[in-house]
């Protein structure tokens, strides 16, 4: 999986446990005993990762059902 730049009001997410802001950084998704490494936004505190939208219904959700029509 190849790493999807934030959009620009992404810069903008801030944490509602940790009041810090995102910053990129990676982190490794998993699925199915699959792990693809990817770089989005998380909490440089406790780790919360977002995941915008547009990546959870597009190159995600492809993965996911190439991964289950094996």
């Amino acid at each position: 999986m190849s790493e999807i730049p934030p959009a620009p009001s992404d810069s903008q997410l801030i944490c509602a446990k940790c009041q810090q802001p995102l910053v990129l950084g990676k982190v490794t998704a998993s699925y199915l005993g699959n792990d693809f490494p990817v770089d989005l936004l998380r909490c440089p505190g406790c780790g919360f990762t977002y995941v915008p939208e547009a990546l959870a219904l597009g190159k995600m959700l492809d993965v996911e059902r190439a991964l289950e029509d094996k």
